[in-house]
């Protein structure tokens, strides 16, 4: 079997739906994201549902490292936007409201950041990362009324579809909050990315590769793939240190994510293929710090492979390697 030609055309030589590509196409302009933070908290972190905060969450991993609190919308685009165009000569951007949750608060609050953003000259759309228990019917509303007039992406954070590594982090919601918020999200016909960690302490390689089924189902239209690391001043780094749990060789990782992308619909736009953080406060592995090396990896994987995202999808692999929605909603246990 080889590459088909439909896709060769569709992904300009790629092997997967590419997100930047998407970009390109849409805008015909180098777009880039600019990393936001509001300084909201989550509902794991104030007392709502949990308190700690998830096992693996130091938000200084994504926050930019020129922020200062209280900075407002428009100053840290201008910020952003000043290091891009010299990095990348970038011509426009999307305004990336990154750090924490960011639906977590009034409608009107909300709705005077985004358009805030909006303003900003050479902005060319929003991507708001959040939780799917915080996004109620009036934030999905704005956030749907907004999406009528610019290019919009809503990330909903999953992290992983087994409901025993949900409670082990302390996430604080299960699949099925997901589930409904992915359902009452495209209802409103938003563009959903889901966020999912590979690599949690108890999960089998089998039991990652159960969460394209899930995707398929659902219809989502984009996902993040981030490898498990091990950030300072987490719970995570105190388990990592009494040696609990391994992580993953690159090796290891950028095998996983090629079987990930060939279960995958490949009409699924990837957003990301690895996650990435600051070297000063990454505890390991080593390797993925560099992400760039580990993308090319992956590519690299593909082509060896001769293998490309939805190689191994068709209505009968879902049917086979996934749970139905309903046993999903229902919590099973693997």
């Amino acid at each position: 079997m080889n590459f088909p030609i439909d896709l060769q055309n569709r992904w300009h030589g790629k092997r997967f739906n590419s997100y930047n590509r998407v970009l390109k196409d849409t805008f015909a302009a180098r777009v880039y994201k600019i990393g936001l933070r509001m300084d909201f908290t989550c509902p794991n972190r104030d007392g709502r549902v949990a308190v700690g905060g998830c096992a693996y969450c130091n938000n200084a991993s994504h926050t930019p490292q020129d922020y200062r609190p209280r900075t407002s919308v428009t100053e840290q685009l201008r910020q952003g936007a000043a290091a891009i165009r010299r990095r990348h000569k970038a011509e426009q951007f999307i305004a990336y409201f990154q750090s924490y949750t960011n639906t977590y608060d009034s409608v009107s609050k909300l709705e005077k950041l985004y358009r805030e953003a909006l303003e900003f000259p050479e902005v060319v759309g929003l991507s708001i990362a959040t939780r799917p228990d915080c996004v109620p019917d009036d934030v999905l509303d704005l956030i749907a009324d907004i999406s009528h007039h610019t290019y919009v992406w809503l990330e909903l954070g999953l992290e992983s579809i087994h409901e025993r590594t949900l409670r082990w982090v302390n996430r604080g919601h299960g699949v099925q909050e997901f589930i409904d918020a992915v359902e009452r999200s495209k209802r409103r016909n938003l563009h959903v990315c889901t966020h999912l960690i590979l690599g949690f302490p108890g999960e089998t390689r089998d039991d990652m590769l159960q969460a394209p089924a899930l995707l398929n189902n659902l219809d989502i239209d984009g996902v993040k793939l981030h490898n498990l690391h091990v950030i300072k001043n987490t719970v995570l780094a105190k388990f990592y240190s009494g040696g609990h749990f391994t992580l993953f060789s690159q090796a290891e990782y950028v095998s996983l994510v090629v079987d990930f992308l060939e279960l995958l619909n490949p009409e699924v736009i990837v957003h990301r293929l690895t996650g990435e953080t600051y070297r000063a406060i990454t505890i390991a592995p080593d390797w993925s710090v560099n992400k760039i090396g580990v993308h090319n990896a992956i590519v690299k994987e593909l082509e060896e492979r001769d293998s490309w995202q939805g190689k191994r999808y068709s209505s009968g692999t879902v049917q086979k390697l996934g749970r139905t929605i309903s046993q999903f909603t229902q919590g099973a246990e693997l």
